[in-house]
């Protein structure tokens, strides 16, 4: 219990930390919103006020300690530049976002971890040759690229899926799926190549294990020998897959551009144009608490798996 409020008190921790150093690198950008919103022409009385009337003539501290004190409430602010809520932005995208990289993540579970375990179990043979060109192949194509070879193939080519855009679930569940089939493909197959390699790497390593020798000369079912081989091999796959979901909404960014879709992407790239402050900070923000979430998950896993680690 004590070793899981501790992994708690560090995620806050760290997330707080990373709420610092954004909070600062974002204030250090020269221009200030109001030439955005009152255009060049405006006069420093002008600018003054409009610093003035959205707190942004305050000192650095209590900018933060206002800021910080709202997202800790739920609270995200309004944006600078035309008022607009930013927890409803947030509430808008975020779940897009968050639908595309899980079944991104999804996808490369489900293709990484059976061609790791199969390409350690047949080690020098025909699959694991396959498995290590799926492996070359997908950590040497960019998303973005992938992304345009799969739009040109299975959108235009075959006509199985459009071209781009989001379909919401009303619109129908296969619609729907269909609109996220391609983008989740180009954001999951470098993680395919990554998460496969470590379960490959990690079954082999347990292969040689002494107690799947004994396990063997026990004579164990292969079932159940492979059975105890696979949970000793998943904890190093938990961290990776779970360090591979936070990196994903990173990567989810540019795959949103590349299909138009109307994810976390397009506010963040709207609030860096406009010098929209509060807007950039929340969005980072809320994606940093998401990687720091599922590394905490993957910390609970593991302990879990490995008991050992829980004293």
């Amino acid at each position: 219990m004590w070793a899981i409020g501790g992994r708690i008190a560090g995620s806050l921790a760290t997330l707080l930390a990373v709420s610092i150093v954004l909070f600062v690198l974002v204030h250090t950008i020269p221009v200030s919103p109001a030439r955005v919103v009152l255009g060049i022409d405006a006069s420093e009385a002008d600018i003054a006020e409009f610093d003035r009337d959205h707190g942004l003539d305050k000192p650095l501290w209590q900018q933060y300690a206002a800021w910080i004190g709202g997202v800790a409430k739920g609270d995200f602010g309004k944006s600078v530049i035309d008022e607009t809520s930013i927890s409803r932005q947030i509430a808008d995208t975020f779940p897009v976002t968050f639908e595309l990289v899980l079944l991104a993540f999804l996808f490369a579970l489900a293709v990484a971890i059976p061609l790791g375990a199969i390409s350690a179990l047949y080690g020098g043979q025909t699959i694991d040759h396959l498995a290590r060109i799926v492996s070359v192949v997908g950590v040497s194509i960019p998303g973005f690229w992938l992304g345009l070879i799969l739009i040109a193939w299975g959108a235009v080519s075959l006509g199985w899926f459009p071209a781009g855009g989001y379909v919401p679930w009303r619109a129908g569940a296969l619609a729907h799926l269909q609109s996220l089939a391609l983008p989740a493909i180009a954001l999951g197959l470098y993680y395919v190549a990554i998460i496969s390699r470590m379960t490959r790497s990690s079954v082999a390593d347990v292969l040689l294990a002494d107690h799947v020798r004994v396990s063997r000369a026990m004579g164990l079912s292969r079932r159940r020998i492979l059975t105890y081989v696979l949970k000793n091999a998943l904890p190093p796959v938990v961290t990776v897959s779970a360090m591979s979901f936070g990196y994903m909404f990173g990567w989810a960014l540019i795959i949103e551009q590349v299909f138009n879709i109307a994810g976390m992407s397009r506010a963040l790239l709207s609030a860096i144009f406009r010098r929209d402050y509060l807007m950039i900070e929340n969005v980072v923000l809320v994606i940093t608490a998401v990687f720091l979430a599922a590394n905490l998950i993957a910390d609970l896993l593991y302990a879990w798996l490995d008991p050992r680690l829980s004293r």
